[in-house]
């Protein structure tokens, strides 16, 4: 009666791969690699530009909000500054959402190309 390999008894730990099959994996992945392409400079810049842009939008709205509020109801520039700082902690979170969002598809498709 032979053993699936998949299937491991409880307690016994599963084999390292050896080195051929550190190797086979690590071939396959640059084959992977180079056929997907690497992303060029454009797709960086779009990158940085979209993360820009979740910073920026968020705090010119509450900046232009503060504003309009302050020529409202008058009384320092109180209002301008506090829904700056909010639109800038909430486009900081924006961007800290897109990056991970980013890193975590990248490790899914890292763990894919070693499966």
């Amino acid at each position: 009666m032979s053993q699936d390999p998949k299937r491991m008894p409880a307690g016994v730990a599963p084999a390292r791969p050896t080195l051929a099959e550190q190797v086979g994996a690590k071939a396959a992945r640059k084959l992977k690699a180079r056929r997907s392409g690497t992303p060029g400079v454009w797709f960086g810049l779009g990158m940085m530009g979209l993360i820009g842009w979740s910073v920026v939008v968020p705090t010119l709205l509450g900046a232009g909000l503060g504003l309009w509020l302050d020529q409202r109801y008058p009384g320092g520039r109180s209002w301008t500054l506090a829904l700056l700082m909010a639109g800038l902690a909430i486009g900081c979170l924006n961007a800290w959402h897109w990056v991970s969002k980013e890193d975590q598809a990248m490790r899914d498709e890292q763990e894919d190309g070693d499966g």
